[in-house]
């Protein structure tokens, strides 16, 4: 199948219930989506734990975090990797209080419409990941080899959840420097 019929087939719309999950994050802790209701969630699914591109959004979100907070904005975090690589990293410890769900089995990448593209992750690679590489480590953020099972071509995507966890803004990346704006989230937290 093509994987653009395929990324049609399988992504969430807006204006529709988020599909919700009852998971234990890497710090275990249970996460209920449900419990959510009465405040705005950002939810991002990110590429594996060694991943610049992803640790470099991860690191500038975590920074807004007091800020978006103060708003009534919470966010989730998911990544790919399984729990012992996202804990055997002290920056991915210190994402705390931010819950952060391992999902090697992809069941939630899935379920929320989360793209499969070598072609966009290649395309990425060639053009900007020796300036993501250097910019991550001038910050010091971890940049490593894949792990088991882990994904070349996983994109990220990002959800804004209203208070009753209706959709209200997607953004499937186009490439994994593509995010949705710092602009598109203030505007709609205020």
């Amino acid at each position: 199948m093509e994987e653009s019929a395929l990324k049609e087939q399988n992504t969430l719309s807006v204006n529709v219930t988020a599909p919700v999950f009852e998971l234990k994050d890497v710090f275990g802790r249970l996460i209920n989506l449900a419990d959510y209701r009465g405040k705005k969630v950002f939810i991002a699914f990110f590429r594996h734990a060694g991943c610049p591109f992803c640790n470099l959004r991860v690191h500038f979100l975590q920074k807004k975090y007091e800020e978006l907070k103060a708003k009534n904005l919470e966010m989730i975090f998911f990544f790919e990797s399984g729990e012992k690589v996202l804990l055997s990293s002290s920056f991915h410890q210190e994402i705390s209080p931010i819950p952060l769900i391992s999902d090697p089995e992809k069941i939630w990448y899935q379920t929320y419409g989360v793209e499969e593209s070598t072609s966009k992750s290649t395309k990425s690679h060639l053009t900007s990941f020796i300036q993501t590489a250097i910019k991550a480590k001038l910050k010091g953020l971890p940049m490593h080899i894949m792990a088991d099972g882990e994904s070349y071509s996983t994109i990220p995507a990002e959800f804004l959840l209203d208070e009753n966890l209706i959709i209200r803004r997607i953004h499937y990346s186009k490439g994994l420097t593509d995010r949705m704006s710092m602009e598109h989230i203030m505007e709609f937290i205020n």
